[in-house]
């Protein structure tokens, strides 16, 4: 009976490593790599077992829904032309990653020869891309209790960039309570959108502020710009307008007064300016020579 299950276990020994060895296994040291842009990464496919001596060996990137050849026929293709090769025996090694390498990989090898003639390895590729020198907004001076925002905008990093905000070099933390510097802060601080929100700004905010984008590649600052907070004088308002209301009653009374002494009443009419009236019908007009005026002399007519 001991013989019989010896014989049946070597039987199944047997059998598992003849077909492992018509088997081709690939594995990978890595399923999800990353690297920063402009440097080299690997995409390691290993072949455990293969019996076939020459297999076809092909990369396939998958981006945007659907594949494209990476590797094929021996040759590296596609945008990873002059960029990439293979490193014995399947590993696709890429020596300047940029971020459009970003993608899904499929390491595919063909064993004609073997049992189990087929397999693959999926391999997620990450480019990390390190922010560029954020655009900034800062308002120049702002009164004492209005509001203020400041913004901080990057779009070129990846992953997305994370944002931080500095007054006088120092680190704003997101939470003024957690700070004695800025306890007293009324502030909001969105490190996703790079937003630094004051609801009512005091003398202790005034400063120079500048923003610092950052993600796993690297990181990028603006540079400083001066933030005045200004007292608003509303004595020097009052004494505005009182000034102005003044001038204008004094203005009034002057054109009231000069109206009463008839300095705008209009001129009476002279000989010089006399117009000469309309001529009746059957009206003669003479003018003589002693009179400054007209006479009329009738003329009938029969």
């Amino acid at each position: 009976m001991a013989i019989t299950r010896l014989a049946f276990l070597l039987t199944l020994l047997a059998t598992h490593c003849y077909f492992t060895t018509l088997a081709v296994v690939l594995k990978t040291n890595d399923q999800s790599p990353w690297t920063n842009e402009f440097e080299s990464i690997e995409l390691s496919c290993l072949i455990e077992s293969i019996s076939t001596t020459n297999p076809r060996i092909e990369w396939k990137k998958i981006q945007n829904g659907g594949p494209s050849y990476v590797y094929f026929d021996k040759k590296v293709s596609g945008d990873l032309e002059n960029r990439a090769r293979i490193r014995e025996p399947a590993t696709l090694v890429i020596t300047n990653a940029t971020r459009s390498d970003t993608a899904r990989y499929r390491c595919e090898v063909t064993a004609a020869e073997d049992q189990k003639s087929f397999d693959e390895i999926l391999i997620n590729l990450v480019v990390r891309v390190k922010p560029v020198v954020p655009k900034c907004s800062v308002p120049k001076s702002v009164p004492f209790g209005k509001s203020a925002e400041l913004r901080c905008v990057e779009d070129e990093g990846f992953p997305k960039s994370q944002y931080q905000w500095f007054r006088n070099k120092e680190e704003i933390p997101d939470d003024p309570k957690t700070s004695l510097k800025f306890v007293n802060s009324s502030y909001t601080l969105n490190a996703e959108t790079g937003t630094l929100k004051f609801s009512a700004v005091r003398k202790e905010d005034e400063g120079n502020y500048y923003c610092r984008a950052k993600n796993d590649a690297g990181h990028s600052e603006c540079g400083p710009q001066m933030m005045e907070v200004y007292d608003i004088n509303i004595a020097g308002i009052i004494l505005g307008v009182l000034v102005v209301v003044v001038v204008l009653l004094c203005i009034t009374v002057g054109i009231c007064c000069a109206y009463k002494r008839g300095y705008f009443a209009s001129q009476k009419q002279t000989g010089n300016n006399y117009k000469v009236p309309a001529k009746g019908e059957g009206v003669d007009y003479v003018r003589t020579e002693d009179e400054g005026d007209f006479r009329h002399k009738s003329s009938f007519v029969i």
